[in-house]
């Protein structure tokens, strides 16, 4: 089986690793060559299109930043509908629009080739690792045909419905862990502020009913003060405003989902696009005059769990 892999960013390198350190012959392609010297050093192929992937690879995976630019990757010159044919399969890996990820499908069912989503969750780390959670959203074909390619990249890896279905459920896993990042970020100014020691702090939330994956993992960085999450304030901001015109489109009136949108464009507008996500506490820490630093934690995650085979949860 061949694989075409587009979008070598930080976490689709990662996955385009875990293929070929399972054995996988992967094709690359990617804006920027430079970004893909280690895997072609560690045998990937560069090839110089999408056009070219799709020509090249049974199956096609793209995980890019934004809606925009899968629909630049599909649809522009020398894209993958170019080269795209019967019995073929394009994997979209992206958090992005489910609507547009609707429309996309169309395009390439219409030429007789198979689509799937399906988008990652579960931090940078453990995308190193190869024990990442996978969601996917297509027809049980095509999710059969992706399925030995899924469980080099992912360990858990969960079929949740139809075309669409795997897009709003990210976009909504998102959301939630965006919301409890700012919600820790006041937490944790509440007790170091109340004169508690941080990392008590972080043991007791760790083992109490407000914990979560947020907690556990970008509590470490901030108290770091490194704030490496490996992942970025214009991707958070994209998506919560998935997340946001979803709560419109289905009239529902939500209320924290419009605020947490404006906090996260002000981060972005005071630390940049490519600023940590997790750096949205540092509007609290300014305000407040007050930082969230402790000893013994590390500036950057680490998953020390071993490469795990992946398999379906029923």
């Amino acid at each position: 089986m061949k694989v075409g892999f587009i979008g070598l960013g930080n976490v689709g390198f990662k996955l385009a690793s875990s293929l070929l350190e399972t054995g996988f012959d992967i094709s690359i392609y990617d804006l920027e060559r430079s970004t893909a010297k280690p895997l072609e050093d560690a045998g990937a192929k560069w090839v110089n299109s999408p056009k070219e992937i799709a020509d090249s690879s049974n199956i096609c995976i793209t995980c890019l930043p934004s809606p925009k630019a899968v629909s630049e990757v599909l649809e522009g010159e020398e894209g993958l509908l170019q080269g795209l044919s019967a019995g073929k399969l394009w994997v979209e890996m992206s958090t992005t629009d489910s609507n547009e990820m609707s429309r996309l499908s169309d395009l390439v069912l219409n030429k007789g080739a198979f689509a799937l989503e399906a988008p990652v969750s579960g931090g940078c780390h453990r995308a190193s690792t190869g024990n990442i959670a996978i969601l996917a959203g297509g027809s049980r074909e095509a999710f059969e045909m992706a399925l030995p390619a899924l469980k080099a990249i992912g360990h858990e890896i969960l079929h949740v419905g139809e075309l669409g279905s795997a897009s709003i459920l990210k976009v909504v896993t998102n959301y939630l862990a965006s919301t409890h990042l700012v919600a820790l970020g006041e937490a944790l100014m509440v007790c170091k502020k109340s004169g508690l020691d941080l990392p008590t702090v972080f043991k007791g939330i760790k083992i109490s009913s407000g914990n979560s994956f947020v907690h556990e993992t970008e509590s470490q960085v901030i108290m770091n003060g490194s704030y490496n999450i490996n992942f970025t304030m214009d991707l958070v901001c994209k998506d919560v405003g998935l997340f946001d015109q979803l709560t419109k489109d289905k009239k529902i009136p939500a209320e924290i989902s419009p605020l947490l949108k404006d906090i996260f464009q002000d981060g972005r507008n005071r630390f940049g696009d490519r600023a940590w996500s997790s750096m949205i506490v540092k509007r609290l820490e300014e305000a407040c005059e007050t930082n969230l630093r402790a000893e013994g934690f590390p500036a950057e995650l680490v998953d020390a769990t071993p490469r795990r085979e992946g398999h379906e949860i029923k």
